[in-house]
């Protein structure tokens, strides 16, 4: 079974794309974005460690959440890697969506507000996962384990590795990504558009 990314909630296994006439009058300008499909979501795939939570896969409802979301996740980042020069404090609405709608893209919502997400896509045999986000009040928990366990199991057939970047300083991140099979790797190439400046580098082989 499969569900549109951009379904309808809280019920998202029905594809729903807002017409133009609906966007009118928008501040953010709507191109045409390709929605992908991704398999149906587990409706308790996080009740071991968030009550009440649902996850789902990404929606133009969810845009303004998210910025807000991101913005809070990465105060944190700057402040530990001591740099405000980080892309998730300054992306607009317009780029937020960009990625959300290209990515797989999944979020969580705890009695209606939205407290987690995580992207994933492929990229030749690697599976890259970024933007994985909790909530500051909510972390601790374990959610962010389990939504990255989540993204990796939407990798298609031919990924050989999940491979991810992460502020060399956010010790805490490491650890939970290492808990998670995550190496640190050496990057050959300067870090990627969208990463901290100096970020490091994980990967862990597929299984």
């Amino acid at each position: 079974m499969s569900a549109w990314i951009g379904s309808g909630r809280p019920h998202r296994h029905t594809a729903k794309v807002r017409s133009r006439g609906e966007l009118a009058g928008s501040r953010w300008p709507r191109p045409q974005y390709r929605f992908e499909l991704v398999p149906a979501l587990p409706c308790d795939a996080l009740s071991t460690v968030l009550s009440d939570a649902t996850i789902a896969a990404f929606t133009v409802d969810d845009l303004a959440e998210l910025v807000v979301l991101q913005r809070c996740c990465w105060v944190q980042e700057a402040l530990l890697n001591e740099t405000l020069d980080i892309p998730a404090l300054r992306e607009t609405h317009e780029e937020v969506l960009t990625w959300a709608t290209t990515w797989t893209t999944l979020v969580v919502r705890q009695r209606g507000r939205l407290v987690a997400a995580v992207r994933g896509r492929s990229e030749g045999t690697d599976w890259q996962v970024g933007r994985l986000m909790v909530a500051p009040d909510l972390a601790g928990r374990g959610i962010g384990s389990h939504l990255l366990r989540l993204v990796e199991g939407f990798a298609p057939p031919h990924v050989e590795q999940f491979v991810l970047f992460t502020g060399a300083r956010s010790e805490r991140n490491i650890r939970m990504y290492q808990k998670a099979g995550y190496r640190l790797a050496p990057v050959s190439v300067p870090t990627p558009p969208g990463h901290i400046n100096g970020a490091v580098y994980l990967a862990k082989p597929r299984t």
